[in-house]
């Protein structure tokens, strides 16, 4: 039995994770926050990702610096010491490497890539604000054996996991390899976006090891009702392209991607870009904060390019 949802005593607009079943319900907050701040996307782009929470871009890295980040995908593979650190999760049946995060950290040519202006100023201009980094990570999908992502909202783990008030964050998903209808690539279901999928359950005290890999938990992934009965009235849309194209998409986007049972391996980065006028706090549904390199507290805004 499912119940209507009002805030909580706490002022908790998105309440997930509770020993009943909660409806789902539409966002609360704005997807594109100033239609008036300046940046690369025209207002017909705007428009559409208002609408369908998503975009994508055939080419938003060149070829120079998708082979950059696939030799620092490679050196940060085989550096042993990252293991230790966390920063590194393995496949959830063994034989190679999930994701590695926070990679904008350990790497000067990710750190380019992800204060670059392009990048930067579609999420100014999104968000309507300065913005810092969330979270970095690559994650990898091996030739045969890449594992994959089930349906899911980041905002509802960003908010229960980490503390984010509202969905004023996004994410851009960069193709380093190319992203083909047969390796594993993202699916969105455009316009899921403006509504919330809360979770049932608690969040266990060991989550952010076991989530990462892919593992089912008590609590996190949204009902396989609801995500069908949206599915049904939006459909599902697949992103495909070439090294450097790119997809950029709401936080509160309901996506997933298949295993890659394919010969040819998929390799993408993520950059996630929250509102320096949402940062995070204590988290919402789950018993203590995240590590840093998961989600970042440091919400220093990233600087704009100088003007000569």
């Amino acid at each position: 039995m499912t119940t209507t949802v009002r805030p909580s005593d706490s002022g908790d607009l998105y309440p997930t994770r509770t020993p009943h079943a909660i409806a789902p319900f539409p966002r609360r907050h704005p997807v594109v926050w100033s239609a008036d701040a300046e940046g690369p996307l025209p207002s017909a782009r705007l428009s559409a990702y208002e609408r369908d929470g998503c975009l994508h871009f055939h080419a938003l890295l060149s070829e120079e610096e998708t082979a950059a980040c696939l030799e620092e995908t490679g050196r940060l593979k085989a550096d042993r010491s990252l293991n230790a650190s966390g920063r590194v999760v393995p496949e959830p049946h063994g034989g190679g490497i999930r994701s590695v995060f926070e990679v904008h950290a350990l790497s000067d040519t990710f750190a380019r890539i992800v204060q670059s202006a392009g990048l930067v100023g579609i999420a100014r201009q999104i968000l309507g604000s300065e913005v810092y980094v969330h979270q970095t990570r690559v994650n990898l999908k091996s030739a045969f054996t890449g594992s994959g992502f089930g349906w899911h909202s980041d905002f509802e783990t960003w908010h229960s996991e980490d503390g984010m008030p509202a969905p004023r964050a996004l994410s851009l998903s960069i193709a380093l390899s190319e992203n083909a209808p047969y390796n594993g690539p993202l699916m969105i279901i455009p316009g899921a976006h403006r509504t919330f999928v809360p979770s049932t359950g608690r969040t266990p005290p060991d989550y952010h090891h076991t989530s990462l890999q892919g593992r089912d938990l008590p609590a996190g992934p949204p009902g396989r009702a609801e995500v069908a009965a949206l599915a049904r009235d939006l459909g599902i849309r697949q992103f495909t392209g070439p090294a450097g194209s790119a997809v950029v998409f709401d936080s509160n986007s309901l996506h997933a991607s298949a295993s890659n049972v394919s010969p040819f391996p998929r390799t993408n980065l993520f950059v996630v870009y929250n509102s320096v006028e949402n940062p995070i706090g204590t988290p919402y549904a789950a018993p203590r904060a995240r590590p840093a390199y998961l989600a970042s507290r440091t919400f220093t805004p990233l600087p704009r390019p100088s003007v000569r």
